[in-house]
């Protein structure tokens, strides 16, 4: 007998509801004290939830599947409507707590996040690591910019014709002695200022990298502040922006292209922490070029955990789906048994495999998130103290911090960004058809994602720039016996596992070796100083130009390392005992698929890895350890405490309920009664067209030809 319940059915159909509902009733943890680990404390974990609340709440704030049909225009304009509304919360919030409700929006709506972390990121960032105190003052406090209020900033730094090499930048500002002020100017088409966040609408004021120019000599690339628009927001003289159209994803922000034309500004709008020009021109270079990058570390650190937000989100939805969803009848069904149900799509091995990794990595990337936060927290205030005290000392140790720092942050955000958009998609895929429909989230939050990519450049880039010191780390320590310091101090043991003897030792030997995480993170420290003495022999012989590749491999096994060494570190920390063994299950998974796997080359060309242990990984550890962690898939994906709000799909909202969530959500944005489609017109046409013959109005016709014929 089938009763009524939501609708009416004439037999029983599938369950998925009742699929998960009993998994989640057989978990060992509570999620809600698992979320205690994944965002740092107790404290924070409320806070979060707090924060979500508040904006499933918001009516402004809020979102669903019809933001899947958004036309380029209404995302903008609902764009700019949510950044109104999450001004009033920036007049309450603490900075910390207002950049977690950033990191939140920017699961379920990542533009608002991207549009006003231009602003309160990068612009104002840039003022900060370039500016003095008195000009972070007035621009971020007095002009109230640091409030959504008063002006809104933008960041120049991407031209049309370069984009990784800030150093090649080609905008120019030139200094007028006469009149004390500098000229900016963009001197052909290639010097076009490209793809600036807010530039095409929204922004008053812009943080340009201009050539410094003073007497005829070029100073490099040094940092302005140029004013866009007036308080009417009508452009400045000199001022040309257009917008750069659609794009993948996003669009919600409005990308722009800006040209000056021998646009004036005052002298003292030259950001002067470091490079100074005084009113007679003479010049006073900083300690280190790079500092001017300083105002990417605060977009590569949200990169790396907004990389861990992602990779939670679409996990979740692709393993609640596998949970939900059955299809044929595996080993595992009696095939005697006719009134079995078909098979989890989670209990196939294989399904293990592909999902069960990006799991693991969303813990293990959280980890590594928070951590270079805190890290670079630290470290820019230890140099804004050192700066405001003319501690030269200070200073000098504040910069070796921001090095380690230059590469740990940029092998974190190009590998958990790669890492992210490759779980978007093979979630997307094993959630089948179904994975394809806009209204699961794939599609838009890949498109949405990828642009990560690219940001500050392309990622093979950034890891080239990231491979190149830790090989000239190798060669130092070689040559001159020098000792680094920092997160690749593990450099220091070259001579211990290279050279005739060193590189015979092999770290994992057998299948126990591959489950222990610490043996798992030194063979990642052998790697890395294997490949970088290997190819500092070729930089020796030729160039870096010719490592390239080598260069890539050793940044993502950088950031492996930082991971795996910080997430060990955090479960040894973290005081719950009883939720230790399901963390480090997740860190072996890990090392075993996410790097041992996916890297399985490397480590056997460089002897890190043997052959055996190479063949078991595959045949024995990964399985083990997918099989181990499948039963807690419900409660692991529960301990992310993502709302179905911040979910926005119907395969993987909460309650498992998956063909009902999705069909009603396509009935609700697809109204049935819509039967006839606009250009049904057009449609009818062309299936109701006469004949051929009629339409030729029987001209051709054997009456007709005897006719013509007399």
């Amino acid at each position: 007998m089938v009763f009524t319940q939501k609708t009416v059915s004439l037999s029983q159909g599938p369950d998925p509801r009742t699929s998960i509902q009993k998994e989640r009733a057989e978990q060992k943890f509570d999620p809600q004290e698992m979320q205690i680990f994944l965002e740092g404390s107790k404290e924070r974990a409320e806070l979060i939830k707090s924060l979500v609340q508040q904006m499933e709440r918001d009516p402004i704030l809020w979102t669903d599947g019809s933001y899947y049909d958004m036309t380029k225009e209404q995302l903008r304009e609902q764009t700019a409507l949510k950044i109104n509304r999450v001004s009033r919360y920036l007049e309450t919030d603490s900075i910390d707590v207002f950049n977690r409700r950033l990191s939140i929006i920017g699961v379920f709506d990542p533009s608002v996040t991207t549009r006003i972390g231009v602003n309160l990121g990068l612009f104002i960032s840039c003022i900060r690591g370039n500016g003095t105190y008195e000009q972070l003052k007035y621009w971020a406090l007095d002009k109230e910019t640091a409030h959504i209020k008063g002006i809104y900033g933008c960041f120049g730094m991407t031209e049309l014709a370069h984009g990784s090499n800030v150093m090649g930048l080609e905008t120019t500002a030139t200094f007028d002695k006469d009149n004390d002020e500098f000229i900016i100017n963009t001197p052909h088409i290639g010097a076009t200022k490209w793809w600036i966040g807010g530039a095409a609408h929204s922004a008053t004021h812009c943080t340009v990298y201009a050539r410094l120019i003073v007497d005829g000599e070029d100073y490099g690339v040094k940092t302005f502040v140029v004013p866009l628009r007036d308080s009417n927001h009508d452009l400045m003289p000199g001022v040309t922006v257009g917008d750069i159209g659609a794009k993948m994803g996003r669009d919600g922000i409005d990308n722009g292209w800006i040209q000056f034309s021998s646009v004036r500004i005052p002298r003292f709008f030259m950001l002067q922490k470091f490079c100074k020009v005084d009113r007679d021109g003479d010049v006073i270079l900083p300690p280190l070029e790079q500092l001017s990058y300083s105002a990417l570390l605060g977009g590569r650190v949200m990169m790396v955990m907004d990389s861990y937000r992602m990779l939670a989100r679409v996990s979740t939805i692709a393993l609640r789906y596998a949970i939900g969803r059955r299809q044929f009848k595996g080993d595992n069904v009696d095939p005697d048994d006719e009134e079995a149900l078909e098979t989890q799509l989670l209990d196939y091995p294989l399904h293990q495999k592909r999902l069960l990794p990006y799991l693991a990595a969303a813990y293990v990337v959280s980890a590594g998130a928070l951590e270079v936060e805190r890290t670079i927290e630290a470290t820019l205030l230890e140099l804004d103290d050192a700066v405001d005290e003319n501690d030269e000392a200070g200073i000098m140790k504040a910069i070796d911090a921001m090095k380690s720092l230059f590469i740990d942050s940029g092998s974190l955000k190009s590998t958990c960004t790669w890492l992210a958009a490759e779980a978007i998609d093979q979630c997307r895929q094993a959630c089948g058809g179904h994975g394809y429909s806009a209204y699961n989230g794939f599609g838009k939050a890949y498109n949405d994602w990828v642009v990560q990519c690219t940001w500050e450049g392309d990622n093979n880039v950034l890891g080239i720039n990231i491979g190149k010191p830790l090989v000239k780390h190798v060669i130092a320590i070689e040559d001159d016996g020098k000792v680094v310091k920092g997160s690749s101090d593990f450099l220091n043991q070259l001579k211990e596992f290279t050279g005739k003897e060193g590189s015979e030792k092999v770290i994992l030997d057998n299948a126990a070796d591959i489950e222990d995480v610490k043996k798992v993170i030194k063979a990642i420290e052998v790697a890395i100083i294997r490949a970088s003495y290997t190819a500092g022999k070729t930089v020796r012989e030729k160039s870096f130009d010719y490592v390239g590749a080598e260069l890539v491999i050793i940044s993502k096994l950088k950031a492996h390392h930082y991971l795996l060494t910080e997430y060990v570190k955090r479960i040894d920390e973290f005081d719950q005992e009883d939720k230790k063994p399901y963390l480090y299950q997740l860190a072996q998974l890990y090392g075993a698929t996410i790097v041992l796997d996916k890297f399985a080359g490397t480590f056997l060309a460089y002897n890190v890895i043997s052959t055996k242990a190479t063949a078991e990984l595959a045949s024995q550890v990964i399985p083990k350890l997918c099989s181990a962690i499948r039963p807690n898939v419900v409660g692991l994906t529960d301990s992310f405490q993502q709302s179905d709000m911040m979910i926005n799909a119907p395969i993987g909202r909460y309650d498992g309920d998956i063909y009902e969530n999705y069909f009603d959500l396509v009935k609700v944005l697809n109204p049935p009664k819509n039967h006839k489609a606009p250009y049904s017109a057009a449609l009818e046409a062309m299936l109701n067209r006469p004949s051929l013959s009629e339409r030729e109005r029987f001209e051709k016709s054997l009456e007709t030809g005897e006719i013509l014929s007399k």
